[in-house]
């Protein structure tokens, strides 16, 4: 990490520092955000809501690959930033070359697996005669994408650690913007369909993770990825996994939870599916914005806690659970008040607009917290609160939503999976929240601060 960005991380002004490293990691997720939107929009020109629900069942499946980069993304993150604030560049480096061999390794795996199980995971999932076709597509395609998907993901978080932010968003912007102009003309110009959402799909992936790699291959960075600096030695493995795999989970329960709710809703029909699929996007506006704004303050928080600046630390949380829950509120009202155009951008069959609406509506009542949620949860991987972070991410989309999916589908029907996930995110806040300043409370003792 040079002086400037170092000192940037300890002196400047806290709005600025914060906005600094949040507006480009927002800016990178909103175009992650419209690159999961294109696929659906222009899916849905093809005035196919089959297709729409296929897609909806493959989307969750494909995020298994964008959570297993969280692993070794957030995990570098974390351990990148605490190291550079105890002035430990050369550790750095060897973490940030472990993650990049690991996201060539796990992705290559993911792929083959996918590949050889499709069919078990196209039934698991609760595909129809109809729409299993269209799914099997999409997915073996974008299988091949894994390596790719692992290492953009990762490396788009990785890169703010060393306060790069700009560059962490230019390789998400460079491969989802791709993606975006891509899908038009293979989905509809060619008429490949959903082929052509697949392939746009793949196609983006690969350009964004290769940005990141040319990055490091003109030896611009501060960090490494050549392989003789990878190593499983000195607690590297361990600690970019006590922080990764929490922070994972979080993501990979998001893909399971979706592909549970999936099955669930095409025992109503595949129209209820289309439905929810589209009310989940809707939500995610909120949503990925929120993710975006909690990866750009990590690093701060991370550098804080490594130089044992806990005055600015706190600081920095102030403004940003402020900036984070207000953003948050608006963005919800946005959605709120444009549900009917939204929803209609996508599905042009009344049933299907109908069960999207309503699950909008519901879906959006706790959308509010997104932005305050994610704060701390980023707050908690950044002081390298393993096990804090593991109950966390364990209990939003897993402990508290899955068995919340077959309670109020028992008490409510249709409506109750929807409900769920607003009686998750009530639940979650508040245990984050407990724990969070739990977390502060033991790190901050005159003590512990002493040893």
């Amino acid at each position: 990490m040079d002086k400037t960005t170092a000192e940037m991380f300890e002196k400047a002004p806290v709005a600025r520092a914060v906005l600094k490293n949040t507006v480009p990691a927002m800016a990178a997720m909103l175009m992650v955000l419209v690159y999961n939107l294109a696929d659906t929009f222009f899916i849905g020109q093809t005035h196919s809501d089959i297709l729409v629900a296929a897609v909806s069942l493959a989307t969750p499946v494909f995020l298994i690959f964008m959570a297993v980069g969280t692993v070794f993304g957030a995990g570098g993150t974390s351990v990148i930033s605490r190291a550079f604030g105890q002035g430990r560049g050369e550790y750095a480096r060897r973490v940030c070359s472990f993650c990049m061999w690991s996201c060539v390794a796990v992705g290559v795996v993911l792929s083959a697996g996918f590949l050889l199980f499709m069919d078990q995971i196209l039934q698991l999932v609760g595909a129809s005669a109809d729409t299993w076709e269209p799914a099997r597509t999409y997915l073996v395609i974008v299988a091949f994408s894994g390596p790719f998907v692992l290492i953009s993901n990762c490396f788009s978080n990785v890169l703010r650690a060393e306060g790069q932010s700009g560059r962490a968003m230019m390789g998400q912007l460079l491969g989802n913007l791709l993606n975006i102009v891509l899908d038009p003309i293979m989905i509809l110009a060619f008429d490949w369909g959903i082929a052509g959402a697949a392939i746009a799909t793949v196609i983006g992936n690969v350009v964004g993770a290769g940005y990141y790699i040319l990055y490091f291959l003109r030896g611009k960075s501060s960090l490494s990825i050549h392989i003789r600096d990878c190593t499983l030695k000195d607690g590297i493995c361990a600690g970019v996994l006590s922080i990764g795999i929490p922070a994972s989970l979080g993501s990979l329960l998001m893909s399971v939870s979706q592909i549970i709710v999936n099955a669930q809703m095409a025992n109503y029909d595949d129209m209820a599916l289309a439905g929810m699929g589209v009310a989940m996007k809707v939500t995610m506006m909120t949503g990925m914005i929120c993710i975006g704004f909690g990866q750009g303050v990590q690093p701060l928080l991370g550098y804080c806690t490594g130089a044992g600046l806990w005055e600015r630390f706190k600081k920095i949380m102030r403004f940003s659970l402020c900036f984070a829950l207000g953003l948050s509120a608006v963005m919800t009202g946005l959605c709120y008040l444009l549900r009917n155009q939204i929803v209609g951008a996508f599905l042009t069959d009344s049933a299907a607009f109908a069960y999207a609406v309503q699950f909008t509506s519901i879906r959006l009542t706790t959308s509010f917290l997104f932005g305050v949620f994610y704060v701390l949860v980023n707050a908690l991987q950044a002081m390298g609160a393993a096990a804090q972070a593991l109950i966390i991410n364990l209990s939003r989309q897993g402990l508290v939503y899955i068995p919340a999916l077959f309670l109020l589908q028992t008490a409510f029907g249709v409506t109750g999976l929807a409900w769920a996930q607003p009686v998750a995110d009530l639940l979650s806040t508040a245990l984050v929240l407990a724990l969070y300043l739990w977390t502060v409370r033991r790190l901050t003792r005159p003590e512990k601060i002493s040893e």
